[in-house]
């Protein structure tokens, strides 16, 4: 059976069981608050000078001021931390207790895929794969934050279909046998986070689990993407680079071949799908409004509607049958085509009521909110009709989104 998932050499901060010094550490993934970069001054204002995953990452909010100054200060920091304060688990395995907002409890093992066997396009068969659509245009400004770091630090959240619960709830059971590795509250009303080291024994049997897992498996996915797409995807390009710059022999064994992330079962009674909704920027609030409405009254009948929000008001626009299965890919399929036709316009994804309520409050903003799917139907909807139209669902609240903790190097 192909290596889909394996042990990684992961990196801590040696004073990760600090609670003081790890919750500044942990920050979280860069594709959040994108449009509200309050969040972000927030974190610096936090973090200051202590040694923090923030300066390593660009957070997205502030992609469009990337430069090569910033981006060398990005490596500077990692170059600065594998010197002085990460510590090397070899060949190993976390697993991940994360306390959510709600009180619920998602648990999940951190660990290596292999890009080889992961592919973004609508059309993929892979074992990895993605279950939105890719903005391919999104993907070069993050393989050029990639192109400058020796280290990554995994958001990216993959997802089994396991029914039954039998590779990563066994481990619950038998935490007092396991090192824990940390233990401490998040940042910003971040919940609360554990991180326990697989001893060889389990490491050992949680990857023969997951193989016969997707040995037995109705369909031909093995991991599909929950959070985090356009990393991984940026991860998927920037191997794809160097194969071209070395050669494929040698690129096979080169760390970029591989991606850290953390594997999380679908089923998980702490995991809930969550629409990602849209907010658009016009300066004709009106017209849009009403070219949505005729955009609807061509459509057959059906049961689609999505509400829009602009300021203090809003009203509910019938979509019928629409022209996708989902409602989220009728009206992206509509957004799509009329910012094409008034591209002054601009879209934004915006995870949770109260963000896209608070955002739609501007003059030239009017929020989307929409019914979203289950996640029970996640594989065989990936299974038939290949990825979702991108941005379709989120897998709870944005503050529940992973922080950034372990490292792994990925030069050689």
């Amino acid at each position: 059976m192909y290596n889909v998932f394996s042990a990684a050499d992961i990196m801590l901060p040696a004073f990760i069981n600090e609670s003081d010094r790890a919750k500044k550490w942990a920050v979280i993934a860069c594709d959040q608050f994108t449009s509200e970069p309050e969040y972000w001054e927030m974190v610096y204002s936090i973090v200051k000078e202590a040694h923090s995953t923030v300066h390593m990452i660009l957070p997205e909010a502030f992609l469009a001021k990337q430069s090569s100054e910033l981006l060398g200060k990005i490596s500077d920091h990692m170059s600065e931390y594998s010197q002085s304060i990460l510590d090397v688990f070899t060949d190993s395995l976390v697993l991940v207790r994360r306390t959510l907002s709600n009180g619920k409890i998602r648990s999940g093992i951190v660990g290596k895929v292999d890009l080889e066997l992961y592919d973004y396009s609508v059309s993929s068969t892979s074992p990895i794969r993605a279950t939105e659509g890719t903005v391919l245009e999104r993907i070069p400004p993050r393989v050029a934050v990639r192109r400058e770091a020796t280290l990554e630090l995994p958001h990216v959240m993959l997802l089994i279909d396991d029914k039954s619960n039998s590779v990563i709830e066994p481990l619950l059971n038998n935490l007092d046998s396991l090192q824990r590795v940390y233990d401490f509250n998040l940042m910003l009303d971040g919940g609360h986070i554990e991180g326990y080291l697989l001893n060889n024994h389990e490491k050992d049997h949680i990857l023969d689990r997951l193989n016969r897992l997707f040995e037995n498996s109705d369909n031909s996915i093995s991991l599909a993407v929950g959070d985090g797409n356009h990393s991984l995807a940026t991860a998927k390009a920037r191997y794809e680079e160097l194969k071209k710059q070395i050669g494929e022999e040698k690129a096979r064994n080169h760390p970029l071949r591989y991606a850290l992330c953390e594997v999380v079962n679908l089923h998980d009674d702490s995991l809930e799908f969550e629409p990602i909704y849209r907010l658009v920027k016009t300066n004709d609030v009106d017209k849009l409004i009403n070219a949505l409405k005729e955009y609807g009254a061509n459509c057959s009948a059906g049961n689609q509607s999505v509400k829009c929000i602009f300021g203090n008001h809003e009203c509910n626009v019938l979509l019928g049958a629409g022209t996708h299965t989902l409602t989220v890919g009728t009206l992206q399929k509509f957004l799509d085509e009329y910012i094409a036709k008034y591209p002054e316009s601009e879209i934004d994804y915006i995870h949770g009521i109260d963000s896209i309520k608070k955002l739609s409050m501007a003059d030239d903003c009017v929020g989307f909110i929409f019914e979203g799917m289950r996640k029970e139907e996640l594989f065989n909807a990936v299974e038939q009709d290949g990825a979702l139209p991108r941005k379709t669902f989120s897998m709870g609240e944005a503050t529940d989104k992973r922080y950034y903790i372990e490292c792994r190097r990925i030069t050689e």
